[in-house]
């Protein structure tokens, strides 16, 4: 099925959360969530600071376990799995971290080539080089190989952080706050490179945000949380024609202040 210009297949859930909650101490962070992700869809989960959107990613990775509540990725019912049945899962959902999360004392390409030593020992240089500019040219930076984290603007490190994480060729792809800090043109170059990466490299993604504009060209469907909760689901025109309660207050501080 065609959607927003990509192709989605609804036949093919690659993410399935089913009524799950999890507190900290009295502090209820996720209350009943459910959601589906579909092969070859980009869904934006949008919340202000606070409202429990990276808990919620790092439940799907296995970081966090739920209070109660199912979280299927891939087929694998995540909070069952064994360790080393984790970390082989793991290998398939690539996390793109808000700090970027890159090793100062490594160059962009020691950076790039750190996961697959670690988890491809069989690899030749060869082989590990041939990888690594194919995932450089991808995110625009075939330069930077030799360049260390210090000599990169923000954005650049974004783009490494992503590629970091395509380097595995995972089938999902998370990312939280990709846009986080940057500036407006840069935060357009950061959203066109989701958009290419899903073509590319065919994953399927969430995106957690807070930046409309991000939500608005990359999602295939955006969920707007709140108190724990998705209290809106479907396209970004679908949810932002009810411009009342919080819907408008998103709409108005992104677009209109």
């Amino acid at each position: 099925m065609k959607e927003n210009g990509h192709y989605i297949d609804k036949n093919e859930t690659v993410i399935k959360i089913r009524d799950l909650y999890k507190s900290f101490g009295d502090k209820h962070v996720l209350q009943g969530i459910d959601l589906d992700v579909f092969k070859g869809e980009n869904v934006v989960v949008l919340g202000r600071s606070g409202t429990g959107k990276s808990v919620l990613i790092k439940i799907i990775i296995g970081l966090l376990k739920p209070d109660a509540g199912t979280v299927n990725v891939l087929g694998e019912e995540v909070d069952q799995l064994r360790d080393a049945d984790l970390r082989a899962l793991r290998l398939k959902v690539g996390f793109s971290f808000q700090s970027s999360a890159l090793y100062d004392s490594m160059t962009v390409g020691e950076n790039l080539a750190f996961p697959l030593k670690r988890n491809n020992r069989s690899l030749t240089r060869d082989q590990i080089r041939k990888t690594i500019d194919v995932v450089l040219d991808a995110i625009g930076l075939p330069d930077t190989i030799n360049q260390y984290p210090s000599e990169l603007s923000g954005g650049q490190k974004k783009r490494i952080g992503i590629g970091r994480t395509l380097i595995l060729r995972p089938e999902i792809m998370l990312y939280d706050e990709p846009t986080a800090g940057l500036d407006p043109i840069t935060c357009m170059e950061l959203n066109k490179l989701i958009n290419a990466v899903k073509e590319r490299f065919n994953t399927s993604s969430i995106i957690i945000t807070h930046d409309l504009t991000c939500a608005k060209e990359v999602g295939d469907r955006v969920a707007v949380m709140d108190e724990g909760r998705f209290v809106r689901q479907g396209t970004f025109d679908e949810v932002f024609t009810e411009k009342e309660g919080l819907i408008k207050s998103f709409y108005d501080y992104n677009f209109i202040q």
